[in-house]
């Protein structure tokens, strides 16, 4: 028998593992639906969502509050602003703030930027998959799908990447306060290592504030020390766009490639296939963001009282939008579950967002993936699980923690 929203409990571990049969659930009979106990409203279908993402005058996209599990093991909104403004930076940020740190960021993420970022990772993706196939296997999640995407952030940014270690912890930290399974005494430890990210941050923005000017931009770092100069920006903005960088690279590639590595272990037909068609990759790509995306979903706080579908939020609710319910919602997609390789617009889904908060990295993050998959497919001739992979508890990102293989060297 189907179930009903009401019947699932949204932090149970076996909803936050596998969310769909819920999702399905969402879009089948509440498509708006306001969590028990809170006045936090789930929206699910792609329609509902592109009418919240079009309409900026009744739903802003600074990030508040978000849901925690609470004393009683229930979801409940915990007060975000005690962290400072750290979290109103681009994706978190309204207009005319967000075109202000957009045009900042971009110049580093031109196709032409992206493109010329291609050796470096192919070289890091290379070498670390080698190692990977010589040890026959092991943790895919550490060993590869964590480090590539931090490496490359880290390059993007401009930071010393000398310091990867340290940045793979700070990279998860943000999505780790966004989990809604994380508890209130949790919170204190993720706010004081958000803090250490960003004291960080602030030091390498100092050093770069006080070394000569440049002509030209080489990386991220210097578009902010540029915008702080002609006054665009202030230093704790330019810290702000830097923490949000950091969470966002890692997270979004690091899930976008460890999906893509488990479905392809998962179904050895269409692993084959790709050896044979590597041209299909880009394709492959597009199917994964949209099944399995890398955020489950976007908050967005009601401005003033408005109605979505048939219901009526009140000023000061939360929308989370459900990217991941979205993205299978049959309305929208035909074999909305299935991968598709021949989907006539494969881009047509919500897996980077969509509309002015389009991610700002998702060309980089699918140069990441092509190259990590080319690089998997062609230096192994199988790779298959070793045991179940597992998932990161959240409510907010989809990402494996672990993800044993098995792999084969060339034939």
């Amino acid at each position: 028998m189907l179930k009903s929203p009401a019947e699932f409990d949204l932090l149970a571990p076996n909803t936050v593992e596998n969310p769909y049969p819920f999702f399905a659930s969402l879009l089948r009979e509440a498509p708006v639906y306001q969590l028990p106990g809170t006045n936090v409203y789930l929206v699910a279908s792609a329609q509902l969502i592109d009418s919240v993402l079009q309409n900026q005058d009744d739903y802003s996209a600074n990030l508040t509050g978000i849901l925690v599990t609470g004393t009683d093991g229930k979801a409940e909104l915990f007060d975000l602003t005690q962290f400072g403004s750290a979290v109103d930076a681009i994706a978190n940020a309204d207009e005319p703030t967000h075109s202000v740190h957009r045009r900042l960021v971009l110049p580093q993420l031109t196709a032409r930027k992206v493109a010329a970022m291609e050796r470096e990772i192919r070289d890091w993706s290379q070498q670390r998959i080698e190692d990977f196939i010589s040890a026959g296997g092991g943790d895919w999640v550490t060993a590869v799908a964590d480090p590539i995407p931090v490496l490359a952030m880290s390059r993007l940014v401009g930071l010393p990447p000398e310091d990867l270690p340290q940045l793979l912890k700070w990279a998860f930290s943000g999505g780790e306060i966004l989990a809604g399974t994380t508890t209130l005494e949790q919170m204190v430890a993720l706010g004081s290592a958000t803090a250490d990210m960003a004291g960080y941050l602030n030091k390498q923005l100092q050093q770069a504030l006080q070394a000569p000017h440049k002509n030209t931009s080489e990386c991220v770092l210097d578009e902010l020390v540029a915008g702080i100069r002609l006054k665009q920006i202030s230093e704790a903005e330019a810290v702000s766009i830097m923490v949000v960088l950091v969470g966002a690279a890692g997270e979004s590639t690091s899930s976008l490639t460890g999906s893509a590595v488990r479905i392809l272990a998962q179904n050895s037909d269409l692993q084959r296939r790709l050896r044979q068609q590597p041209s299909l990759i880009d394709a492959f790509i597009e199917e994964v963001v949209r099944l399995e995306s890398p955020f489950k979903g976007h908050y967005r706080v009601v401005k003033r009282a408005t109605t979505l579908g048939t219901i009526t939020l009140p000023e000061q609710a939360r929308v989370l939008l459900l990217w991941s319910a979205a993205n299978r919602d049959p309305d929208h997609y035909a074999a909305a579950t299935s991968v598709d390789l021949e989907r006539e617009r494969p881009r047509d889904h919500l897996g980077f967002g969509r509309g002015i908060h389009f991610c700002v990295g998702a060309r980089l993050a699918r140069l990441e993936a092509k190259i990590m998959l080319e690089e998997l497919l062609v230096q192994t001739s199988d790779f298959q699980l070793t045991a179940d992979p597992v998932h990161v508890p959240s409510i907010f990102v989809r990402r494996l923690s672990q993800l044993p293989l098995k792999v084969s060297g060339p034939a």
